[in-house]
């Protein structure tokens, strides 16, 4: 197995998570796994960004106020 992903609904219409690996020759599951373990704790942010990026958290770039 060289490819693996993982696709996560929530309340929202959209899938609020959709990661993949497309190759490797490592364990493509535990390539995703440390996707997940990167965008988890930002994964709130990211929906509330889409809801309404005005109560969306700063993450203190450029323009960003």
């Amino acid at each position: 197995m060289h490819s693996s992903g993982l696709k996560i609904v929530d309340t929202v219409s959209w899938p609020v998570a959709d990661l993949r690996c497309d190759w490797t020759e490592d364990c493509p599951i535990e390539a995703v796994a440390a996707a997940w373990d990167v965008y988890k704790p930002q994964l709130d942010a990211y929906v509330q960004r889409a809801l309404d990026p005005r109560e969306a958290p700063s993450y203190g770039v450029p323009g960003d106020q």
